[in-house]
């Protein structure tokens, strides 16, 4: 509810109670001129003052809040580790105790699931967490400014802010982010990726200033995975979290319960990470993958395992040619889920298991309706924590056909 508005020094305030449900991009909501409006830096329930950002977005006017004092606390806030927390908006959950964080994810999930009625019923497990709450991202994307100096871009005020290092990031990335102070005027977009088992970066795109101590401009890194080495290109896909990433190849591999002579097919397969990783524990795998470098990595790196089969092409269009029964079906869709087409073909053959691996809770709750409505039902749903001190959430679903 609004309690009092004021202008302070050519800006202008509010004092709010947060809703307690958090809202898109993990932001609490809060009531503001007869409208909802999202508040950065809040946890449900907190009495605060906020900051209010008047802004244009699509040629739409936006309200957004920005935590400006904290009123009445919740007993799950924390003090955020990073000076430029607020600065930045990358993350969004670092004054969250990660305990609570684990709870919010889950709800996250839930609430999207609970929109569809074949999916109330369902029950979501307890947010799997992790212990490395800083430093595991492997991947960073930056904007650079005439400064030379990389940095990120706050999503409600656009403003620019420079950093010596992000503690989101591993411990390499900062290494040659320090590296690049001051140097790196010739872009004004800047990738870095790095294995952290592997020592290897690639950084993108190929930066020639002399003073910069290190290489740049690679096509590909390395980095080891479940004992697996794996060669990934720079626009190819790689999960950002290498050990939890880990972690979700054992939850997939323990969740289809494989004999040892079943077909797989292991669909949107990237640079073949669940194909490979299954490989030992299945008969045959099919691999579906549309880009073009990712399968030419993909097979690089299942060098050896003679019982993959790289299919290259859109999943929906791969599916359809199949002239056999899969046993079981991975879809580890990109954020906006799965092609309508290759829903209709995970009906067609309704595997004995379908585990969907989903970014976005509410493209799995859509995708999730229209499998449990044609014959499939949801067995188990695991939320993963990927991304701490973020709202982002991967969520394993584990289906089978309807008894």
């Amino acid at each position: 509810m609004l309690n009092q508005m004021h202008r302070q020094d050519s800006e202008e305030y509010a004092l709010v109670t947060l809703n307690e449900q958090i809202g898109p991009m993990g932001d609490c909501t809060a009531n503001f001129e007869d409208q909802s409006i999202n508040v950065f830096g809040g946890i449900p329930g907190e009495e605060v003052q906020v900051r209010i950002v008047r802004y244009r977005r699509r040629r739409k006017q936006m309200i957004s809040g920005i935590v400006s004092e904290v009123i009445k606390p919740s007993q799950h806030r924390v003090k955020p580790p990073c000076a430029y927390f607020g600065k930045c908006t990358g993350c969004q959950w670092e004054h969250i105790g990660y305990d609570y964080q684990l709870v919010l994810k889950r709800e996250y999930v839930v609430r999207e699931l609970g929109m569809y009625p074949s999916l109330r019923e369902v029950n979501v497990d307890e947010t799997i967490g992790t212990s490395d709450l800083y430093g595991y991202r492997n991947h960073a994307r930056f904007t650079v400014r005439k400064s030379g100096t990389p940095g990120f871009v706050n999503r409600i005020t656009r403003q620019f802010v420079e950093i010596d290092r992000c503690l989101l990031m591993t411990a390499g990335i900062n290494r040659l982010l320090s590296k690049l102070a001051g140097r790196a005027q010739e872009t004004s977009q800047l990738s870095i990726r790095y294995g952290v088992n592997t020592d290897q970066w690639l950084v993108q795109p190929k930066l020639d200033n002399t003073e910069i101590s290190f290489d740049s401009g690679q096509t590909h890194y390395s980095e080891l995975l479940s004992n697996h080495m794996f060669k990934i290109g720079s626009p190819s896909f790689f999960q950002v979290n290498t050990s939890q990433a880990e972690v979700l190849g054992s939850l997939v591999r323990e969740s289809l319960d494989l004999r040892g002579d079943e077909t797989i097919v292991d669909a949107y397969a990237g640079v073949g990470t669940f194909a490979i990783l299954l490989a030992d524990s299945a008969s045959r795998v099919i691999a579906i993958e549309e880009s073009d470098s990712a399968v030419k990595d993909a097979k690089i790196n299942a060098e050896g395992i003679h019982n993959i089969e790289f299919q290259l092409g859109k999943t929906e269009e791969v599916l359809r040619t199949l002239n056999t029964r899969p046993d079981a079906v991975v879809l580890d869709p990109p954020r906006s889920g799965c092609h309508p087409a290759t829903i209709d073909e995970v009906l067609h053959w309704l595997p004995d298991r379908t585990v969907y691996v989903s970014c976005d809770p509410t493209a799995l709750g859509r995708d999730l309706d229209i499998l449990v409505r044609g014959g499939l039902q949801v067995q188990t749903v695991s939320p993963i924590d990927m991304f701490p001190q973020t709202h982002h959430v991967e969520t394993l679903a584990v289906l089978a056909p309807s008894v």
